[in-house]
């Protein structure tokens, strides 16, 4: 795997970057929450509305989700039901 971590992980959070040039950054979250089912996943994209856009073509759904006035982020859900963010990066 050619990424390493942003900074030193926490025991349940980490934020991976790649080794060289540019590429997506992937926040990985260890959760218990039955929505989650396994894991969380943070997915970082510029432009944020296409990458979603994308997946939703690959399969994704969008969840019903409460967002903040500042979120940066949008919840969707993979086929199997595992939740995950597609999170505006910059």
């Amino acid at each position: 795997m050619n990424y390493r971590p942003r900074e030193d992980p926490e025991d349940d959070w980490a934020v991976l970057i790649p080794n060289e040039g540019s590429g997506v950054q992937i926040a990985l979250k260890r959760v218990t929450s039955a929505q989650a089912r396994r894991h969380h996943l943070d997915l970082y994209a510029t432009p944020q509305a296409a990458e979603v856009e994308r997946l939703l073509a690959l399969g994704a759904v969008r969840v019903d989700w409460t967002y903040g006035p500042d979120a940066d982020d949008v919840v969707l859900a993979d086929p199997d039901g595992n939740r995950f963010c597609v999170v505006e990066k910059g």
